[in-house]
């Protein structure tokens, strides 16, 4: 008997969860969206302030050293243009796809930020 009902429960559950897929995949996917959307203007800001001053990406970041906060800045920027392109990869894996594809795709529904609605920020503090 109690083995039913922790099945049922299971299943219940289940059931709830698959429910509720379809609405969480879209707003998430939305979501997603438009932290790319902002994520792509840091990347590009900084990309221009580099070939400003004649400059790679990569350059420009090694350059950024000297004091705690210019080496902490260096180490944000360094984690944004990677949360940018997991992001991005996230995007255009999921994109034009419905619930079913979305859900067979859902490692790319994780970024803890981007389902809360608090897509710009850094990953770091959610994890």
């Amino acid at each position: 008997m109690i083995l039913r009902a922790a099945i049922f429960a299971v299943s219940l559950s289940g059931a709830l969860g698959a429910a509720q897929f379809p609405a969480f995949s879209q707003q998430y996917l939305q979501r997603l969206g438009g932290a790319v959307d902002a994520l792509e203007q840091v990347v590009a800001d900084f990309d221009a302030s580099a070939v400003a001053l004649g400059l790679s990406r990569e350059e420009a970041l090694a350059q950024m050293s000297g004091s705690a906060f210019v080496e902490a800045r260096r180490a944000d920027m360094q984690r944004t243009f990677e949360r940018h392109a997991v992001l991005r990869a996230d995007l255009t894996v999921l994109s034009g796809h419905g619930p079913f594809m979305r859900a067979y795709h859902a490692a790319r529904l994780t970024d803890g930020e981007v389902a809360r609605g608090r897509g710009l920020h850094s990953d770091r503090h959610c994890r």
